[in-house]
């Protein structure tokens, strides 16, 4: 750890944590800072109490660990710790624990004033995973309410400097620059019609044949790590490949990271995990993609969908920086650097496109109702904590008040996922199910790779032959110790894993459609199976993952058949029935049931008897509900008179006027339509409906008056015609009048309570639209002498006064008017 960049700032660095309480540091890859740093902080004793660090990853959170106890010449868990999901290496002598994000906010919730605590170092904060942003705001609230004199460390490589500091005012801000290594940068775009992954081999023969030292390569996800790695099996014998991503265990992962063995070289093929934290030994050479897979959660169908993206310019600099840790390098990018220059600095914030759900239980346990109340670089979007929050009320986590529940406080206790917990929570009250539903809980946290029917990895499980062994069962048997329980692998019974799954995921069962490979999920969307795939001949599942695709419907990548009369008998409290009138459009007549539901799937019905005119009419207004507004009888009276409501909604907001926006119609059936359907028996009489009497009466007194005064439907001339006043909604209100009938006029009418000029349409004779304007006495007095000019020669038979403003109106020629 000699001459590493960070020492040369090290002074000020210690100094600014001893007197400040909030530090920002920038750093560049390579400079020292999630391992020097620490360890100057421990050894030099900057605070009595303990150091929290956080890292986005288990792996990084690991690797820092046993490389900190190692350089102390101690064994991790002594003055160096770490605790990862389902593993913890700490003891009463550790003074430094290394945690992933998740477990710091779990130890903030036990514990508000992290009592023993004096440091926290949010490490990586540029990844902007959504627990750093919940700590970081937490932190913050502790700082200013509980303990002023707890410390706040956030660092990385590449920081927005300017959204931090706008948060953080009162921190100090330290620099650090990286090595002095130089990093060559070459280009090389991909052509149209080139796919990444070809370009990809093809520049890692070249790179391993003509350079010297091992070479990472950056790739969007593990499917195209696969292709890669399949490709590159004629390169050199000395050249190992090894694969980093986050669901390798960790022996796979440390083959990856540590030095190739003498005389060999290594090509590590990787996803985004390696662009922070970890130190790839030897590595001289970097291929970077500039792509990457995030995550982005769909409010309208509750489903992730996994894009492709280019990465952000941080994360481009992040990448380049792995090949100038050693020696001069380089890096080819495999995209121009025009390309690079049109990304934004920094990536999207996960807090802005994930599943909230999370959040919203911890927001619920520190008593946040309002998510305002707290500090955030990036404020949770409104309907994004609405969706979140529905979820976990059908879960039974929350109540209405957004309060959790005795069940979600025990789900919030146990530190598992809102599903999850709820499943197991729920599962508890019956004896027989409790050793299935551990195991299922584990097995969710764990899931096996390329595996989409799930009941094939609860029988390797029985079997001791699941990928994960050994993990999974310590975490069933870390759970059922939470829980004062007993885990016995041989009391699983699979039978239940599709009933307990279907308490998760109830809104995924998922029911398939007649004569198709295609399934209807419980909440009404879309989903299927891969071509060829066996679960396609289930009549229901459980959809335990599912990926929003480019088409209509989520391609699931892990279910389990479902039997739904099992369902039925082991959860009949979840079923509601229901008697169903509608109006059948295929049959053309209505149809009275009795129906089974799950959610919104109907998994039986029998036919009733032919219904009474109540639920005739409540069949109609489902029809309507389903159709639209214009499956009714829209005559010119009811358009017009819709219309003028409008316009008077939009002109005159003062007066109280109900919602008259279709959305609020058709909401509103009920209590405008309905009482107008007094003997309509069929979707052909709706036609029958006196719609204007309909609107007219929903309008209600006074409005229904008034609108008349007001908006009037007509505006009488000085001629004693009577000329239609015609209402657009945004736009203004327009009178067509032959323009002698006018003459004597000083300004345009108005209407609105005198809010709106009417627009006038000046015709001419025969008609035609001659000229536009809401003020005629400029239009007497300027435009009009051209009108006339032209005018006065078409039609020499009638009046084209010198003085319009004071003439007589008229509907008649020279000669009539004469005599």
């Amino acid at each position: 750890m000699s001459q590493l960049p960070i020492e040369g700032v090290m002074p000020a660095l210690i100094s600014a944590v001893r007197s400040a309480s909030q530090v920002i540091l920038k750093a560049a890859p390579g400079a020292g800072k999630s391992t020097y740093f620490p360890l100057q902080l421990l050894t030099q004793g900057v605070v009595s109490g303990k150091i929290i660090m956080l890292e986005p990853r288990r792996l990084a959170a690991r690797n820092i660990a046993h490389f900190l106890a190692k350089q102390l010449g101690e064994k991790v868990g002594q003055r160096v710790g770490y605790r990862v999901r389902g593993e913890v290496k700490v003891s009463q002598e550790t003074q430094l624990e290394i945690v992933t994000e998740g477990i710091m906010t779990r130890m903030i919730q036990s514990d508000p004033e992290l009592t023993g605590v004096d440091l926290i170092i949010f490490d990586e904060f540029h990844e902007r995973s959504i627990h750093a942003d919940m700590g970081l705001a937490l932190c913050l609230e502790i700082q200013e309410a509980l303990r002023d004199d707890l410390k706040l460390v956030v660092m990385s490589a590449t920081l927005d400097q300017q959204a931090l500091s706008h948060l953080m005012p009162e921190a100090d801000y330290v620099e650090s620059q990286g090595r002095s290594f130089p990093v060559e940068f070459r280009y090389q775009p991909l052509k149209p019609n080139e796919r990444f992954v070809d370009v990809m081999v093809k520049q890692i023969h070249t790179l391993m044949a003509h350079e010297q030292g091992s070479l990472l390569a950056f790739l969007p996800g593990v499917g195209s790590i696969f292709q890669v790695q399949e490709r590159l099996t004629d390169l050199a014998a000395d050249i190992e490949i090894c694969p980093l991503y986050g669901q390798l265990n960790f022996a796979q992962q440390q083959a990856a990271i540590q030095p190739a063995p003498t005389g060999k070289r290594k090509v590590v093929l990787a996803t985004n995990i390696a662009e922070t934290s970890l130190t790839i030994e030897g590595i001289r050479l970097v291929v970077d993609s500039g792509l990457e897979r995030v995550a982005k959660f769909d409010l309208k169908t509750g489903i992730t969908k996994l894009d492709q993206v280019r990465i952000a310019q941080s994360s481009a600099e992040q990448r380049a920086g792995r090949a100038g840790r050693i020696e001069a390098g380089v890096c080819l990018r495999l995209y121009s650097e025009n390309q690079l220059t049109q990304q934004p600095y920094v990536p999207s914030a996960e807090i802005l496109h994930s599943d909230l759900a999370p959040l919203a239980m911890e927001l619920a346990q520190w008593g946040c109702f309002d998510v305002n109340e707290l500090r955030w670089l990036d404020v949770p979007a409104n309907s994004a904590l609405t969706q979140a929050r529905a979820l976990l009320i059908s879960l039974g986590l929350m109540d209405a008040k957004y309060q959790l529940t005795a069940v979600g406080k025990k789900v919030h206790q146990l530190g598992l996922e809102p599903r999850t917990g709820s499943m197991l929570v729920h599962a508890l009250a019956h004896d027989a199910w409790q050793n299935s539903a551990l195991a299922l809980a584990a097995l969710l946290e764990e899931p096996e790779r390329n595996v989409v029917d799930f009941a094939h990895s609860v029988q390797r499980l029985q079997l001791n032959k699941h990928s994960k062994q050994k993990v999974v069962m310590a975490r069933a048997q870390n759970l059922a110790h939470k829980l004062n329980l007993q885990f016995k692998l041989a009391d699983l019974d699979e039978r239940l894993m599709p009933v307990l799954l279907a308490l998760a995921f109830p809104d995924r069962v998922a029911q398939r459609r007649a004569h198709s490979e295609r399934f209807l999920l419980a909440n009404g969307h879309g989903a299927q199976c891969r071509e060829g795939e066996q679960l396609s001949d289930s009549e229901y599942l459980v959809a335990i993952d599912l990926m929003r695709s480019q088409g209509d419907s989520a391609l699931i990548y892990s279910a389990i058949a479902l039997d739904i009369h099992q369902l039925r008998d082991e959860l009949a409290d979840k079923f509601e029935q229901l008697d169903v009138v509608d109006w059948d459009d295929k049959r053309g007549k209505l149809t009275a049931e009795q129906r089974l539901y799950w959610q919104k799937l109907i998994v039986d019905s029998k036919e009733l008897p032919a219904p009474d005119a109540e639920k005739t009419t409540q069949a109609l207004l489902n029809y309507v509900q389903r159709q639209g507004l214009t499956c009714l009888n829209w005559n010119d009276a009811a358009n017009e008179l819709l219309a003028r409501i409008r316009c008077g909604i939009e002109w005159m907001p003062e007066q109280d006027w109900p919602a008259f926006d279709d959305k609020a119609l058709l909401d509103n059936l009920p209590l405008w339509l309905e009482p107008y359907m007094v003997g309509i028996k069929s979707a052909k009489a709706l036609q029958q409906v006196n719609l204007t009497e309909a609107l007219s009466a929903y309008l209600a007194w006074p409005l229904n008056q008034e609108i008349d005064h007001w908006l009037p439907t007509h505006f009488q001339l000085p001629t004693g015609s009577r000329k239609k006043i015609d209402y657009r909604v945004g736009h203004e209100p327009v009178l067509s009048v032959r323009m002698q009938e006018v003459f004597g006029e000083q300004s345009s009418p108005t209407v609105a309570l005198g809010k709106k000029t009417v627009v006038l349409e000046l015709l001419s004779p025969a008609q035609r639209p001659l000229q536009r304007t809401s003020n005629l006495a400029s239009f007497w007095s300027g435009a009009y002498q051209d009108v006339k000019k032209e005018m006065k020669g078409r039609y020499p038979k009638h009046v084209w006064p010198d003085d319009p403003a004071n003439h007589i109106a008229t509907t008649k020629t020279k000669r009539q008017f004469n005599q």
